[in-house]
C-alpha cells in the first residue's frame, strides 16, 4: 500500500493527504521550481487579539464519509506533558518568532464548494475535493492566548475527510513565510497554487513562490503512483542561508526556495529510498535531517532519519523508528524523534503517538507517550519541547499544542 499521499488515511486524516497514503478510510476523519511568478496580494482581515477557545468555524459535512463509532479512550498522556493552548484547527507545524511568541500552521476544515480540479487531463483518487479559505497561522503568547496573524488561504478536504491547507512556517529574521500546501489545480483553486508565501504586517500575504509550478515541471525519478498528486504536499520547512527548505512527502523531495521565488531541487529522495514519504525536516550543525513517515499498515521500527547534506548526500542517521512526523534538536545536539504511533496497526490510533530521544549509541529513549495524531514539533526557548496534538483525525476544533519537559521521565 502506497504511502506517498500520507494524509490519506481516514483516521490519520488531514496530515495525511499531502504527503501521500492511499489507504481507504475506516473511521471517518472530522478532524502531512520555477520562474518565480507574479506576486498575488490575498486580502485578510487584521490580526486581532482573543482568549484561547474552540473556534465556531464547522467542518463541511461530506455526505460518504462514515459515521463515527465508539471506542475505547485512548491512553493517557504521560505525566510530563500539559496543555499549552487550544482551540486550533487541525495545528501542524510550529517555530517560535523573534518575539518570543509561538506560532502555529492551522490547515482549516476545507471549504463548501465541490471540485473535482481543475488540472488538464488529470482527476485526483481523492477528489472530489471541499475546498475554501479556512486555513490560517495564529501567534500562541506566553500564557496561551491565539491571535490570528493570517487567514483566508486555501485549504481542500478530500472525499476521505482529510485536509490540506498551511503545513508549516518559518521566520527569516523578523519576516514570517507560510508553506500552503492546499492549493493548485488538483484540489480546485486555479488561482492559488501550492506555494511559499511571504506574510506582511498588516495580517496581508503573497505569493513569493509557485510550488506547483515546479512540482509538475519536476516529477520525481519514482514516478507516478494512484496517489500522486501534481500540487505535492510540501509538509515541512527549515531555513538556513536566507533560503527556505521544504520536504514534498507526496513526491518525496527537499527543494530550495530562494526569495527572488526560484526553487531548486536538492535531492529526488526515491532515486535511491523509493516512495518513504519523507514528512518531517530538520536542520543541524551544517546538515538536513529528514524523518520517512513510511507506508500504510504501519510496521514497527521500519522508518529511519536521512543525513542529507547541502550538496544532496544521503546517509542514514538512525533507524530502528516507527511512523515519523517530527524531528527536533535540543541544545546539547541531541535529536528527538516524534512517532505519529508506536505500534503496529492499519491506522494511527489516538493516544499512541510519542516522542523519542536517540542516544549517543543510537538506541530510542522515550520522553513522552499518549500522544494522540500529532504532526510538528520545536523546542522552546525555555528548554520544553512543543509538540502540535490532535494536529489531523477525529474534531478539527480539538487542535491543541501541548508542552514536554524533556527533564522528566515518561510516566503516566
Amino acid at each position: 500500500m502506497s504511502s506517498k499521499h500520507f494524509w490519506t488515511v481516514s483516521i490519520l486524516l488531514a496530515l495525511l493527504v499531502l504527503v501521500g497514503c492511499a489507504v481507504p478510510p475506516q473511521t471517518p476523519a472530522s478532524p502531512t521550481q520555477a520562474p518565480p511568478t507574479a506576486t498575488v496580494a490575498i486580502p485578510t482581515q487584521p490580526a486581532t487579539e482573543e482568549p484561547a477557545q474552540a473556534p465556531t468555524l464547522e467542518p463541511t459535512p461530506l455526505p460518504d464519509t462514515p459515521q463515527p463509532v465508539e471506542a475505547e479512550a485512548p491512553p493517557e498522556l504521560s505525566s510530563n506533558i500539559s496543555t499549552f493552548a487550544s482551540g486550533l484547527i487541525y495545528p501542524r507545524g510550529l517555530k517560535f518568532g523573534p518575539d518570543g511568541n509561538l506560532y502555529v500552521a492551522e490547515s482549516g476544515t476545507g471549504g463548501e464548494t465541490e471540485s473535482l480540479g481543475t488540472c488538464e487531463g488529470y482527476t485526483s483518487m481523492f477528489a472530489p475535493y471541499h475546498i475554501g479559505l479556512t486555513a490560517r497561522v495564529s501567534r500562541i503568547s506566553p500564557d496561551g492566548a491565539r491571535t490570528t496573524v493570517v487567514e483566508n488561504l486555501p485549504a481542500a478536504q478530500d472525499q476521505f475527510g482529510d485536509v490540506l491547507g498551511v503545513s508549516d512556517i518559518v521566520f527569516i529574521d523578523d519576516t514570517l513565510f507560510a508553506v500552503v500546501s492546499g492549493g493548485g489545480c488538483s484540489r480546485g483553486f486555479i488561482d492559488f497554487p501550492a506555494s511559499i508565501v511571504k506574510v506582511n504586517g498588516d495580517g496581508s500575504a503573497e505569493i513569493i513562490a509557485n510550488l506547483s509550478e515546479f512540482f509538475a515541471a519536476h516529477p520525481a525519478a519514482a514516478g507516478e503512483e494512484a496517489d500522486y498528486e501534481p500540487d505535492g504536499s510540501a509538509n515541512a520547512a527549515v531555513v538556513y542561508d536566507g533560503k527556505i527548505y521544504i520536504v514534498n512527502a507526496n513526491h518525496g523531495t527537499l527543494d530550495e526556495i530562494s526569495m527572488d521565488g526560484q526553487v531548486r531541487r536538492v535531492l529526488d529522495i526515491t532515486k535511491s529510498e523509493g516512495h518513504i514519504t519523507p514528512a518531517a525536516l530538520a536542520f543541524h550543525d551544517g546538515n538536513f535531517y529528514v524523518g520517512a513517515l513510511g507506508k500504510f499498515p504501519i510496521e514497527v521500527g521500519v522508518s529511519k532519519v536521512y543525513k542529507i547534506t547541502p550538496d544532496g548526500e544521503l546517509s542514514v542517521f538512525a533507524e530502528g523508528l516507527t511512523a515519523i512526523l517530527g524531528l527536533a534538536f535540543d541544545d546539547q545536539g541531541r535529536l528527538y524523534v516524534l512517532e505519529a504511533t508506536s505500534i503496529a496497526s492499519d491506522y494511527i490510533q489516538p493516544g499512541t503517538g510519542r516522542v523519542v530521544r536517540i542516544t549517543e549509541s543510537g538506541e530510542l529513549e522515550e520522553v513522552a507517550s499518549g500522544l494522540s495524531f500529532p504532526i510538528g514539533m520545536t523546542f522552546g526557548p525555555d528548554g520544553y519541547l512543543y509538540v502540535s496534538n490532535f494536529g489531523y483525525g477525529g474534531d478539527p476544533t480539538a487542535g491543541e499544542v501541548v508542552r514536554i519537559d524533556v527533564m522528566q521521565t515518561a510516566m503516566r
